[in-house]
């Protein structure tokens, strides 16, 4: 007998309205009204846990485990009274890399120290928060959203964009400074060294938007239009003259060499196994956010991926030669990527990675696996899962050294 997954979403049909205003703005097409009883339904299988029918509902009967207006309020109240500080930046997870920040980006609207607030989309976060969070005396809120074309949540993006312009109008009507909220647009682009590269082409062939061509004459161009920022161009490059901003190998690498000291420690503690996880981050949401607040295992460290495609197999094998005692790679279910094309990359790279970890006796080290932020727990169990795997591997050897 099958065991029903708890999801983190639900429509409370004794609040709805049937106004159908959820159907309307989602993006997945993921909630329908039913032609008899004219009840809203909820597919959870189309759902990708975007959040905007949560805040687009006018009689809340949606309710969504992720960033509610209390915790989102309760989060910023705490930093700014642990910080002092009064400038709001609130991010895209799409707009924006986890690896080295938004500084460069906010040179421009001169700020230099802010609370930072990231999330999978910034169409989710209704007009209210931001009235909260002036009233609790923020005087700067800039948000940084994804260009609309590039959107990994389709509309969010768009969506987004409407609440803000209809909110500045408003807050302007209330005489508060113009600058009190402001909107500045990013997408993941792949930056391109034309001096390291030796016109192998590899990078042309691989790209699955065809955002690469082929110079005859000269080294290949990359049409930003067309560029999404999914990292395949970058992990092919033997010469790492194309990479994308922020997830670059060499800041990468530099980041599995710091966590493998770390989980040395924590090995040196008793504390093991140390595993090490590369997550695309569209595939978890509280485990990536727990990062940024350090609120993680001691023996497990997590590393933002942008998509599974952009996963350097390189990385993997340091991993496990630097102190790593497993490692797991955690990507969205097929029908839930956000980057939908080019998904034999990815599964080429993996049967490439695991062909060399057989040969070098590894195997049984790495293990990768899908989960989705709509079933609760997905994450933390498969983690586990592994996590035991693991300790039965080193139990032995453990024994051995004593």
């Amino acid at each position: 007998m099958e065991t029903t997954r708890a999801v983190g979403i639900e429509i409370y049909e004794e609040y709805c309205s049937n106004c159908s205003i959820c159907s309307a703005v989602c993006p997945f097409e993921a909630i329908s009204t039913d032609e008899k009883s004219g009840k809203v339904k909820l597919d959870i299988e189309k759902c990708q846990m975007c959040g905007i029918c949560v805040t687009a509902c006018p009689s809340s009967a949606i309710d969504l485990v992720y960033y509610d207006i209390d915790s989102l309020t309760s989060y910023v109240q705490r930093q700014m009274n642990e910080t002092g500080l009064k400038t709001l930046v609130l991010t895209c997870r799409g707009s924006n890399p986890v690896t080295n920040g938004i500084d460069e980006m906010l040179k421009k609207e001169k700020i230099e120290n802010f609370i930072s607030l990231r999330l999978p989309c910034v169409g989710r976060v209704p007009p209210e928060f931001f009235l909260k969070t002036i009233a609790l005396g923020m005087e700067r809120i800039v948000v940084i959203q994804c260009e609309e074309d590039y959107c990994r949540f389709k509309r969010g993006s768009q969506i987004g964009t409407n609440r803000l312009l209809l909110l500045r109008a408003l807050i302007d009507q209330l005489n508060y400074d113009t600058n009190t909220l402001t909107l500045t647009k990013n997408a993941m682009k792949a930056v391109y060294d034309t001096e390291k590269c030796v016109g192998c082409g590899k990078c042309v062939f691989i790209c699955p938007y065809d955002a690469i061509k082929w110079n005859p004459i000269g080294t290949p161009e990359i049409n930003l239009e067309d560029c999404v920022g999914c990292g395949a161009c970058a992990m092919v490059c033997p010469h790492q003259a194309i990479e994308l901003r922020g997830y670059e190998y060499e800041p990468v690498s530099q980041l599995v060499q710091r966590y493998s000291i770390k989980a040395r420690k924590a090995k040196s503690k008793g504390v093991t196994p140390a595993v090490l996880v590369f997550c695309c981050q569209w595939s978890e949401f509280s485990a990536l956010d727990n990062i940024q607040t350090g609120s993680f295992e001691e023996n497990v460290m997590i590393i933002e991926l942008p998509c599974a495609k952009g996963l350097d197999p390189v990385h993997v094998l340091q991993a496990l030669y630097s102190g790593f005692d497993g490692v797991l790679v955690v990507t969205c279910p097929e029908d839930e990527c956000k980057l939908e094309e080019g998904k034999e990359i990815a599964e080429r790279n993996m049967f490439a990675l695991k062909k060399v970890l057989r040969q070098l006796n590894l195997e049984d080290r790495f293990e990768n696996c899908t989960t989705s932020p709509k079933y609760l727990g997905d994450f933390n169990s498969k983690l586990e899962s592994f996590i035991q795997k693991i300790s039965s591997i080193i139990k032995p050897e453990i024994q051995t050294t004593q």
